[in-house]
């Protein structure tokens, strides 16, 4: 083997550097090049399959991990500092001492960082060794390798439940029909099954596929991170292409399932996949508090470079007073004394050496340690773990805990996020005919009540006799035992692992009227092919990516529940079918018995397949229990669907419940089983997918009975009206009745769908199939030109109906969007929904009040827009300045289409936007795209100046949450993409309320504290060292043992902040969220203010001149050293720093008086042992016995005692007044809760009483009176029954 010259690796690196840039890639296989060397290889430009995670390497961690951290100001600022103590004419200590606290520092963060990367290193190491199979053609065979061998250009065989090792272009299944299965949750979350596709017409789907024999060129375009985007095409030999699309692409960390195995040719490996593309390191947010922080060290430095000036100058002066030169001014070797004014220049270096304390070292990494503290109660609550999903909150982000209690407006989604995403058949409209589904809304009435969740079916007492809907024989029915029960809610809970697939949604009692109409078309053996209620079920069932799959199929994941020989009962029981209007003839039959609602709500049971009970086969008199089981082999016991989304799962199970069974889907043919029992395979000849701009979807379908192309189309009402035929009489009237139906739907708030029918000829398919396969072979500007073919087809459609699904509002919407705002906080809602269907919702989560005056901007054209918000900023602006409205805000909410919201965004327009919205009560954007929603996020964000969160749970959400300060995550239906983008992960909206008003609360004011009290201790502790530079002619002496101040701030004095900044609580969870008002003292400038710095900063200033003078004037001409006089400041500064901690604590625990307690003897046992054994530890000093001594005089105690009081004596009497004279609503809290539980409650209902008949809405805190025990004893002057409890509290819902 030679070896390359440099210049050859040179060009050899540039050629693979413009082939890796190029728009699109051309790979060959790799088998006609297997075992020749690397520079034979075609593809050897592009990367590997083995990934590398890890920041650093073993050699070069050490450089690497310090230039990482010197990325922090604080850091440079520090080790400089140390490299100038080495300079003789400056240094203040030993150089080698001062390198200590810096050391430290950074070995700790170090070694966080060498064991963060070698659980990456772990990681990577057990990835790319994991076995997959790749084809030798020496072999002859799939040999089994690991996945860091696979490279671009390979072909590797994937087995069921395998995960996908690299990006495969999929040429072959164990499938018939080239299809294969795969789950994607390791990327985006979801469980649902997304089918793939082999490519067509390049290899010969049977069991002896023969990678030798692929001879094509696959080009592809460039690799990016869109998941859900891909443009390739084959070219053969003959020249011919054939195109390929995202349908035909399993990405790495896709799971393989329902198929025995798949191959498939690499065509992005190792770094360049999508998934690796995808793994971006968290965003590095900054908190509002950090900013602020970062301002105020800045100030300290300044603060610094002035004392240190003054220093500088003291020294000068000092020298220049100086009558002769004093002999302890040493002259160096060559007998040259330095001038007064040189001097006073190197002094300026020492006293930033003797004082750098003043800039925090510790403070960032304590800051850090205490957002680790705080993360993990959040994480911990119990009361924000979900028990359906068992799944608690996840925190992301972890440098901006605090700014949870500073937020001022969440803009929320609506489906998924208030709502359930469980979305339930209600009603629909067919040929203008609406059939309001009664029974049904019964049905979801009786699983409204209270009890949780979908059990509420399966573990109710008998209910008093209902009429019109019963669906099972009259009298009791044996199956009917606890035992049986219990059985059926195991069944349903089982089925409930499949996504969008509990009984809630999969069960629909279909409407008696449409019952008998379709039971007419099924009679009607002539209109049966063309009727246009068969054709709306069909298009129910045919038109969606709905995948049906085998509960048996190999899946880990299982789907159903395994029956055992014991739980057979008759209900399980498979029995001939009975007729369609035999069904409806006995549903009439017996209206009025008892019965239970498990009869009513038997897990997927079949309205039309009914099985009969053993010994009554023949018994017609009552009407037989309903089951789901389709009478034949594939039976709803072994289907399972796995839907998208949750809308086209509610429509499929509604089909299914009026005898549409969807039974198979390849992606050639859709077989459904009719309410007659005939099974009808549609050949699909297309399938037109939903996007976002045509709003809509379509199959193309071969009738297997009339022999038509029937084009389905479903999609939302304004996208599919205006793509109706001419409408002429009876058509006209019925796209009308359907419009008024759909608007009755959006305000009952119900999300709404349109379904067409349209005859294709086969001439005009022909035509249109040549350019739609040209478009999907199409590199350039595919993605326009498939989108141009559907839309060239999806013309002059014929409406066949509409539907209505009702999607539910989450348990405690409506109670945490009221605590929000009464805590402060705007509540936006961003949705594609409809305006009427967003304002329904708007009023049942009580976003709008009854009595709001709701201003609907849903403009034609930009002077319209113009005028409506002219017109209402008038109106706003006049009710303000009107006298009679001094403090007072009208109840104002927005509703806005997004065609207006985009012209209110324009430049001309945004200021008066946003002037107007922040004066509404609720802003509701409706029919908004994921674009608009993020725009409206950062306009706010940006014009305000105000702390954002946005909260969502879909994909479409992600840009809005990335645009906000914090960016909340939902784990709902819609998978995980939101998560993987958010900084916050909860699993319901209503754990929003604890997260914000109670841990962002806690966060913010510890957090805050912990902070202006660094600064304190530190302020205070180092002016002890400049008061004395006063009395040794600003020479840089310290009075004090430099070990022992390095002691000082790196032991005895940093644990007590850092618990201060974990455990702290101002006031108690309950009083925080039965009082959310309290949250608003953490909004806009909060607790952290440029006066409470200052003030804080004095304070320090005015304590270190007690703490220094009192001690100074008690030891005054007497004959003591300069260590004597330095110990007992130190002891003093103790003191007074921990007691000064203990008046700002709010609430003590065993943990803190450990800590406390156990600094102060930290203190006095390595004080007294480094004074009994360090001699000449830092000579030319001598600590020799110092405390030891010091502790024997009595002078010591009391000058520790008296100090300590005068110093601590202002801030604790400032304390007594503050709260005794003017207390702010936190310590009126405090007060509370101290009272005991029942007391507190009652007090509770009386401040929220108080606030709630208020007239007014102030920006301030309403303040009652003083819960002292006088006006406690007025209030309740002898003790409140129960009776009383619950007029107070209806009292209170009525004022909501």
């Amino acid at each position: 083997m030679t070896l390359k010259s440099p210049l050859d690796r040179v060009r050899d690196a540039l050629r693979g550097q413009r082939t890796r840039e190029k728009d699109l890639r051309n790979l060959v296989s790799n088998l006609p090049y297997e075992g020749l060397g690397k520079a034979k290889q075609p593809n050897r430009y592009f990367p590997g399959n083995a990934i590398k995670t890890t920041k650093y390497t073993l050699l070069l961690f050490i450089p690497m991990n310090l230039f990482e951290q010197f990325h922090r100001l604080a850091n440079i600022y520090f080790v400089g500092l140390a490299i100038l103590n080495f300079v003789p004419v400056v240094n203040a200590f030993q150089p080698e001492v001062a390198l200590i606290p810096i050391c430290v520092i950074l070995s700790l963060a170090a070694l966080k960082d060498a064991w963060e990367d070698f659980r990456r290193y772990q990681s990577d190491r057990k990835l790319n060794n994991t076995p997959c199979f790749i084809y030798s053609r020496k072999d002859k065979r799939f040999t089994e390798s690991s996945w860091k061998d696979v490279r671009v250009g390979d072909f590797v065989k994937v087995f069921c439940n395998e995960i996908v090792p690299a990006d495969l272009l999929l040429l072959h299944t164990s499938d018939p029909n080239g299809v294969c299965h795969i789950e994607t949750s390791n990327l985006d979350g979801e469980t649902n099954l997304k089918q793939r596709r082999a490519m067509s017409g390049l290899c010969i789907s049977d069991p002896e596929f023969e990678p030798e024999s692929f001879n094509s060129v696959v080009v592809c375009e460039k690799p990016d991170n869109n998941l859900n985007h891909f443009k390739c095409y084959v070219e053969k030999p003959d020249k011919a292409k054939v195109g390929a699309g995202i349908e035909s692409l399993l990405l790495r960390g896709c799971k393989m399932r329902n198929t025995d195995h798949a191959v498939g040719f690499v065509v992005y490996a190792g770094h360049e996949t999508k998934s690796m593309l995808n793994n971006s390191r968290p965003r590095n947010k900054r908190s509002k508090l950090e900013r602020k922080l970062n301002i105020d060290v800045i100030f300290c430095v300044i603060l610094l470079l002035s004392m240190c000036l003054v220093g500088a100058v003291g020294h000068f002066l000092w020298l220049q007073a100086l009558p002769s030169v004093p002999p302890y001014l040493v002259p160096d070797s060559n007998g040259h004394l330095d001038s007064p004014s040189l001097s006073g220049f190197y002094m300026f270096f020492t006293m930033i050496i003797l004082l750098q304390v003043l800039i925090p070292i510790s403070l960032y990494i304590s800051i850090e340690l205490v957002k680790i503290g705080q993360i993990y109660f959040i994480t911990n609550d119990i009361d924000l773990h979900d028990d359906e999903t068992d799944s608690r909150v996840q925190c992301k982000a972890l440098n901006i805990t605090e700014d949870l209690g500073q937020i001022e407006y969440i803009f929320s989604d609506k489906t998924g996020t208030l709502t359930e995403n469980k979305m339930v058949f209600r009603r629909c409209s067919i040929m203008g005919t609406e059939y309001p589904h009664k029974e049904n809304a019964i049905r979801l009435a009786v699983l409204a009540e209270p009890e949780s969740g979908e059990e509420v079916i399966f573990n109710q007492q008998p209910q008093p006799p209902q009429t019109g809907w019963s669906l099972d024989t009259e009298g009791t029915d044996p199956d009917d035992t606890p035992h049986h029960r219990l059985k059926s809610k195991v069944k349903g809970n089982a089925q409930s692992d499949v996504a969008f697939s509990s009984p809630l949604e999969t069960e629909v009692i279909p409407d008696r009227k449409l019952l008998q109409q379709i039971s007419r078309a099924g009679s009607s053996r002539g209109s049966r092919k063309t009727d246009p209620y068969l054709d709306f079920f069909l298009g129910l069932a045919i038109c969606n990516t709905v995948v049906v799959s085998m509960a048996t199929a190999q899946r880990q994941r299982v789907s159903g529940f395994p029956r055992s020989g014991q739980e057979n009962s008759s209900l399980d029981t498979l029995t001939e079918p009975v007729s369609l209007r035999h069904i409806f003839t006995s549903w009439r039959r017996k209206p009025k018995r008892d019965r239970t609602i498990l009869e009513d709500s038997v897990v997927e049971e079949d309205h039309f397949n009914p099985p009969v009970k053993k010994g009554e086969a023949g018994d017609t008199n009552g009407l037989q229990m309903c089951s789901l089981h389709a009478p034949s082999d594939k039976t709803s016991d072994n289907l399972s669907y796995e839907a998208e989304s949750p809308d086209e799962a509610a429509l499929v199970y509604a089909a299914k419940a009026y005898g549409f069974t969807l039974l198979d889907r390849t992606p050639d043919s859709v077989t459904v089983r009719l309410p007659s029992g005939e099974d009808l395979v549609f050949e699909v000849l297309d399938t037109l997918n939903f996007d976002s701009n045509r709003k809509r979807m379509s199959v193309l379908v071969r009738h297997p009975i009339t022999k038509e192309n029937v084009l389905y189309t479903k999609g939302a009402d304004y996208a599919i009206m205006e793509l109706l035929e001419h409408l002429s009489g009876k058509q006209k009237n019925i796209a009308a009745g359907t419009q008024h139906h759909l608007n009755c739907y959006a305000k009952d708030g119900l999300r709404t769908l349109c379904f067409t029918k349209k005859i294709v000829s086969d001439k005009a398919y022909e035509s249109w199939s040549v350019n739609r396969q040209r478009a999907l072979a199409a590199i350039d500007n595919r993605e326009e030109l498939v989108m141009d073919t559907a839309v060239q087809l999806e013309t002059d459609l014929s409406l066949l109906g509409a539907t209505g699904i009702e999607d539910r509002l989450q348990e405690s919407v409506p109670d945490t969007i009221v605590a929000l705002r009464e805590a402060g906080i705007q509540v936006w809602m961003l949705t594609g929904d409809k305006p009427e269907t967003a304002v329904n919702i708007g009023y049942a989560c009580r976003l709008l009040k009854e009595e709001d005056l709701v201003i609907n901007m849903s403009c034609k054209n930009k002077l319209e827009c113009t005028s409506i918000l002219d017109c209402s900023l008038e109106e706003v602006r006049r009710y303000s300045e009107d006298p009679r409205n001094v403090d007072t805000t009208q109840d104002i909410s927005l509703v806005i289409d997004g065609r207006s919201l985009t012209m209110a965004l324009s430049s001309d327009l945004q200021d008066r936007f946003v002037d107007l919205a922040k004066r509404c009560r609720s802003v509701l954007c409706c029919r908004v795209t994921p674009s608009q929603k993020s725009r409206v996020v950062k306009v706010v964000r940006e014009k305000l100046k105000v702390l954002t969160l946005a909260v969502g749970d879909g994909a479409n959400d992600v840009n809005m949450i990335q645009a906000a300060d914090i960016g909340i995550g939902l784990s709902g239906q819609e998978g995980m993409q939101a998560v993987m983008a958010s900084d916050f992960a909860i699993s319901r909206f209503k754990h929003l309320k604890k997260l914000l008003l109670v841990h962002g609360h806690w966060c913010y004011t510890r957090l805050a504290n912990m902070i202006i009290y660094f600064f304190y201790k530190n302020v205070a502790y180092v002016n002890l060292l400049f008061w004395y530079q006063f009395f040794c002619g600003f020479s840089g002496t310290a009075m004090i043992d430099y070990w022992l101040m390095i002691f000082f701030n790196l032991f005895f004095t940093s644990v007590p902040p850092i618990m201060f900044g974990i455990m702290d609580k101002d006031v108690s969870a309950e009083m925080l969220l039965g009082v959310p008002e309290l949250y608003r003292t953490g909004q806009g400038t909060g607790k952290y203010t440029f006066s409470t710095f200052w003030i804080s900063m004095l304070d320090a200033f005015y304590q270190s001149l007690v703490c220094f003078f009192i001690p100074y004037l008690a030891y005054q001409d007497s004959d003591i050293d300069i260590f004597t006089f330095g110990t007992p400041l130190n002891t003093i500064s103790l003191f007074t720093i921990l007691l000064h901690l203990s008046i700002e604590i709010k609430a003590w625990t065993v943990v803190h008086w450990v800590i406390m307690l156990g600094s102060v003897a930290l203190y006095f046992i390595v004080t007294l042992a480094y004074s009994a054994i360090c001699v000449t530890c830092n000579p030319p000093s001598n600590p020799y016995w110092i405390l030891q001594s010091q502790m024997a005089d009595p002078m010591f105690y009391l000058i520790c005692i008296i100090t300590t009081v005068v110093a601590l004596m202002p801030r604790y009497m400032f304390h007594v007044l503050k709260n005794s004279i003017a207390p702010s609503p936190l310590v009126q809290a405090r007060h509370l809760d101290r009272l005991d539980p029942f007391t507190r409650d009652e007090w509770m209902k009386e401040w929220r009483s108080f606030r709630s008949t208020s007239q007014v809405k102030r920006s301030r805190l309403s303040t009652p009176p003083s819960p002292t025990l006088e006006t406690l004893a007025d209030t309740y002057p002898q003790s409140v029954t129960p009776s009383d409890v619950m007029e107070d509290e209806f009292t209170l819902t009525e004022n909501y």
